[in-house]
């Protein structure tokens, strides 16, 4: 075994846990926002989405 076969293994290893956490974190995305989509379906919305309260509204 070389010095250059540790190397490349190294960083072919890095390139794989990479491309692997990016495909994780895309995936887990679509199916976060598949989720939210089903709870705003069933009519359950975000604190982020009610109405804003205006001056003199009352808090």
């Amino acid at each position: 075994m070389t010095h250059a076969f540790y190397v490349y293994a190294s960083y072919g290893f890095a390139a794989l846990v990479t491309i692997v956490v990016t495909v994780w974190t895309w995936a887990d995305g679509r199916a976060r926002r598949r989720e939210l989509a089903a709870l705003e379906a069933a009519g359950i919305r975000r604190r982020s989405a009610r109405a804003k309260v205006g001056v003199g509204d009352g808090e």
